[in-house]
């Protein structure tokens, strides 16, 4: 989106390499983003520097303080009340499941209905015309949501309960930058369904 460029490397989750390692010893895991030999982790982290560094058009960010903290607190609640119940969806069984499909769906039915108030109702984005900070970060996940979704055969973002959340995925989703760049479902789905299997198999054994 910002028109930088910069290159992909892609990760074995299962056979971590030694740069992966190296540049996130603390957690072990992806995203990394490496910018003048310097690592950074973790993808709130990883967007914010990036907006930081990089200020040419288009702004992710708005200017105004307070407006911007109100963007990194929906950011931080998606990331901690959406996305964490995510994965005892996508791993658990019965009531762990059932219990984080409540949860997921009260706190995206909440988002909903709170962040009407502070963003532009009847736009494409949170961010209005163009997508923005908010965008990526809810946009991003569009394709594990679907992924989850079929793994485990209930609708979690419905069009009916939660149309402005839908909405907005979809947007984000249509962008041909995110065509571009998102992972192709079917090997993302069939990936995830091996990730699974092999994660349930470790826990019985």
């Amino acid at each position: 989106m910002k028109g930088v460029s910069y290159e992909w490397v892609e990760e074995d989750f299962e056979k971590k390499s030694e740069k992966l390692l190296q540049y996130n010893p603390i957690y072990k895991k992806l995203p990394i983003l490496v910018h003048n030999g310097k690592p950074l982790s973790e993808s709130l982290i990883i967007l914010e520097y990036i907006e930081e560094t990089w200020k040419n058009p288009p702004l992710l960010l708005p200017e105004d303080p307070y407006e911007r903290s109100r963007v990194y607190f929906w950011a931080n609640f998606f990331d901690q009340k959406v996305v964490m119940p995510m994965s005892p969806i996508y791993v658990g069984c019965g009531e762990v499941r059932e219990k984080a499909m409540a949860e997921f769906v009260e706190n995206v039915t909440t988002m909903e209905k709170e962040i009407v108030k502070e963003f532009p109702v009847g736009k494409p984005f949170f961010n209005g015309e163009r997508p923005g900070y908010l965008d990526v970060v809810v946009g991003s996940t569009s394709s594990w949501i679907k992924v989850v979704e079929r793994i485990v055969g209930v609708k979690l973002v419905d069009q009916e309960r939660t149309p402005l959340v839908y909405s907005w995925l979809t947007a984000f989703a249509e962008l041909d930058i995110t065509k571009d760049t998102m992972p192709e479902m079917e090997r993302f789905f069939v990936r995830a369904v091996e990730a699974r299997e092999k994660l349930l198999a470790s826990t019985t054994d």
